[in-house]
């Protein structure tokens, strides 16, 4: 019995440096899609979707082009990380403003605040409102979709709370709610980073703004 033990340590042991070896590999090709995929965003967001080749992608990457298909298989599975890593930062952001306790207007600002932040500051955030989801399988596009009404039926939610409780004055919920989104989504078309404004700076001010619009007069 002790012989079988040490002879069962032995083979577990031998198999610890491929399963290390594994690991490691594993590792690496997830660092080198994670850099093809935020390449590719930053040439759709500066070029547009279709005046992006993946000849130009794989000479920004210095690598060969065959080597893009062993991590997407064509230009639109691109589009598709890009939108996926897009509605995860996005997502990750709204998480922590759901959990903000307060008023209906407190709530709102913190929702508005994230959500700006996760257009403002990413790459992938600022191609889930800036490019063509029409471009998507229909798969990817209802996932899409389906984060911006998430993101509507929050900003609507919080905004019917806070006229309920007197933070925010009446008015129309869902022309209000279109008109916030609008606003931050608008912010990806237009800001460049290392522009004259800092995302923190165009956060605070569209935040003030969206907000004066909507708090009730003491």
């Amino acid at each position: 019995m002790p012989t079988e033990s040490k002879d069962t340590e032995s083979v577990v042991s031998a198999h610890e440096p491929w399963k290390a070896f594994n690991v490691r590999s594993q590792h690496r090709m997830d660092t080198k899609r994670d850099a093809v995929l935020q390449t590719a965003a930053k040439l759709y967001l500066e070029k547009g979707y279709h005046k992006t080749s993946m000849s130009e992608l794989a000479a920004r990457l210095n690598i060969t082009k065959p080597a893009l298909y062993y991590y997407f298989r064509n230009k639109e599975d691109l589009l598709v990380g890009c939108y996926r890593a897009g509605i995860e930062s996005i997502e990750a952001s709204l998480r922590e403003a759901g959990d903000c306790k307060g008023t209906g207007l407190e709530r709102l600002r913190a929702y508005v605040e994230s959500y700006a932040t996760a257009i403002a500051t990413t790459d992938f955030g600022r191609c889930v409102p800036t490019l063509d989801d029409a471009e998507l399988s229909s798969p990817a596009r209802r996932q899409v979709r389906d984060l911006k009404r998430r993101i509507d039926a929050a900003i609507r939610a919080n905004i019917e709370q806070g006229i309920a409780d007197g933070s925010i004055v009446p008015c129309n919920a869902k022309l209000a709610t279109f008109a916030i989104a609008g606003a931050i989504n608008w912010i990806g078309t237009w800001y460049k980073p290392g522009g004259g404004l800092g995302a923190a700076e165009i956060v605070s001010e569209f935040s003030r703004l969206l907000m004066s619009g909507l708090a009730t007069r003491s």
